[in-house]
């Protein structure tokens, strides 16, 4: 069974190259069909991933789960997720991301459906843990086929329209929960993106492909021309699937830069998920908003990141590569839009609303510059691997801010009321901005691996 498992997820083999007057066409062909599914299956990994937060409330108040019990939910998955993006990257660099990407949507949408039909909290506890787990088989796979079909030159570029990805499927999962949750119950929170799923999970397996080279084309830096000084000295060697040493130790755990970002990454991913997270239960309790306007938030906060995150991704192409740099100017607005969030009184949430469009707008292109590092820093046969690294210290950085969170809201809002425990949050959440761009500030320099 164990051989046969390998034998169907292993990478597709290279086949005989094709005539060359059929290379550029299809070439064209394949390098929209990847963008393509690869951007359309992250985004309904999202709408299986990001449904939760929309309806945390609600489920608390039908199943009596308090702010901790929801914390703890949303740490143990965030917990689940790094673990299995960086288990799942490891994997997908020598799998068929085509299989690979496919078998991880569809088994979330199955959990998903699991999770709206019980009411136990611990069975709730483990099933988005579990969930979490598999969503690890969504971005390491994207990364690898990416890698393969999109140069050096290209890269900044194309991964920031490929990130938008994140943006859609994020605020689709916000909208499309509070809709299923007013209209049908809580639920249907899970249902439809649950569906939603095992449709998408269809139709990745009939777009997706592996690498040029398994349909008779020739490497992506020598059909653009585009070598690293690397490549230049010692040919094509990345094309050779690594070995677990040189996956791990050399590629990976020797690479101080990475390790940076790494740290540098979990700070980021605290600024991150807080909103998305909590935003619409903080908006709910303290800035009297809607079940509605909460999910509205959550869509403002993704879409206010799609032109910063294509402008961002392009400007760090004209800088060289310099993501690091880039990512640090971004985090500095986000000090004073968080201020902002704290000293607007209840009454006002237009300019709550405001303060959250430039959250999503800034705190995007680090978090996809960051996961793009990992392909700069090491051979793109290990990207799936380091970007697992990069994503699972974000998402130890996620577990601490949904854990501590709820505590303390639970905690100090017992001691000091609710408004003291919210405010321990957002300082919390300014305390972890200051220290993302203090890492940040050692990574100014770093450029693609020559």
């Amino acid at each position: 069974m164990l051989d046969w498992i390998k034998k169907f997820y292993a990478p597709a083999p290279h086949i005989d190259r094709i005539a060359e007057d059929k290379i550029a066409k299809t070439y064209t062909r394949y390098r929209w069909s990847t963008m393509e599914s690869t951007f359309m299956g992250y985004v309904m990994f999202y709408l299986v991933r990001n449904n939760l937060s929309t309806v945390s409330k609600d489920i608390g108040s039908a199943l009596s789960y308090d702010h901790n019990m929801i914390g703890n939910i949303l740490a143990l998955s965030a917990i689940a997720y790094g673990l299995g993006k960086f288990f799942m990257g490891s994997l997908s660099d020598r799998s068929d991301p085509r299989k690979f990407m496919a078998t991880g949507l569809l088994l979330s949408g199955l959990v998903n459906f699991a999770f709206g039909g019980m009411e136990v909290y611990w069975i709730h506890l483990l099933l988005w843990s579990l969930n979490g787990f598999i969503q690890g088989m969504g971005w390491p796979p994207c990364g690898r086929s990416l890698g393969h079909w999109y140069s050096l030159r290209e890269r900044g570029s194309m991964f920031a329209i490929w990130n938008v990805a994140t943006n859609v499927g994020g605020g689709l999962a916000g909208i499309m929960a509070a809709y299923a949750a007013s209209s049908f119950g809580w639920q249907a929170a899970f249902y439809f993106p649950g569906t939603i799923a095992l449709l998408g999970s269809a139709y990745l397996y009939w777009r997706l492909r592996d690498t040029p080279q398994s349909l008779g084309l020739p490497p992506i830096e020598e059909y653009k021309n585009d070598y690293s000084e690397l490549e230049k000295k010692e040919g094509l060697k990345h094309e050779e699937e690594l070995s677990t040493r040189a996956l791990f130790i050399d590629n990976i755990l020797k690479n101080k830069m990475l390790w940076i970002v790494a740290i540098a990454n979990f700070f980021v991913y605290i600024v991150r998920y807080s909103m998305l997270d909590w935003g619409p239960m903080y908006l709910r309790e303290m800035k009297g908003a809607t079940l509605m306007s909460g999910g509205v938030a959550i869509l403002f906060i993704e879409f206010g990141a799609i032109p910063s995150t294509l402008l961002m991704g392009w400007l760090s192409d004209r800088l060289g590569g310099r993501r690091g740099m880039v990512s640090l100017l971004c985090m500095i607005p986000i000090l004073f839009a968080f201020y902002g969030l704290y000293a607007n009184p209840p009454g006002n949430l237009n300019f709550d609303m405001a303060m959250l469009v430039i959250i999503g707008f800034f705190i995007y292109p680090p978090v996809m510059l960051l996961a793009l590092s990992g392909l700069d820093l090491t051979s793109k046969k290990a990207v799936g691997t380091a970007a697992g690294f990069i994503g699972l210290f974000g998402y130890i950085g996620r577990s601490v801010q949904a854990k501590g969170f709820g505590w303390m809201v639970d905690h100090y809002g017992e001691l000091y009321g609710l408004e003291t425990g919210w405010n321990f949050v957002i300082f919390s959440i300014l305390a972890s901005t200051v220290m993302g761009i203090i890492l940040l500030a050692f990574t100014w320099k770093i450029k693609p691996r020559a």
